[in-house]
């Protein structure tokens, strides 16, 4: 955990270090959030996180998307994901899937790239897999720029729950 005092004295290295991995496999979005230090508060880090990240250009937003993994894909089954990832998918159960629903998680997952060219995004913390499964079918009956928008503000609510754990007030 760190405290906000030492976040808003923290050089870009130190900076980086520490949440460089925030935005998955996204190191840019942090790289951002550190020009708009001092935060006032850990909800305005949280801001600066999705500030970044809702400024940036359609092409690096789409790259943010498509870095994030398949829920209960392959590379989250073989633990080949970002730490953060893999625990935020254990605690939805999402790690003891049965084979069929694992068969079931990959169709959507299948079905929505096809669909959308990105990975359907989803801040699982809270979320149980019957939740998880009913917001992929209802998501896939969304337009594509609906769907992008909604990407980034599950991405959003990703930055919250990882700064929450990490930033004290």
């Amino acid at each position: 955990m760190y405290a906000l005092e030492d976040i808003n004295t923290m050089d870009r290295a130190a900076f980086l270090a520490s949440f460089g991995d925030i935005a998955e496999h996204s190191p840019w979005v942090a790289e951002g959030a550190f020009a708009l230090k001092p935060y006032a508060d850990r909800p305005g880090m949280i801001d600066a996180f999705s500030k970044v990240m809702q400024e940036a250009s359609r092409p690096d937003q789409l790259a943010l998307i498509r870095a994030h993994p398949d829920l209960a894909g392959k590379a989250a089954r073989s633990g080949d994901i970002a730490e953060a990832s893999r625990s935020e998918q254990a605690g939805a159960g999402l790690d003891t899937l049965t084979d069929e629903e694992f068969t079931r998680f990959t169709a959507l997952n299948n079905a929505y790239r096809e669909r959308f060219e990105f990975p359907f995004i989803f801040a699982v913390r809270g979320a149980t897999k019957q939740m998880i499964l009913a917001a992929f079918e209802t998501r896939l009956l969304n337009d594509a720029d609906t769907e992008f928008q909604t990407a980034l503000t599950q991405i959003a609510r990703i930055f919250r729950f990882r700064l929450e754990d990490l930033v004290i007030e």
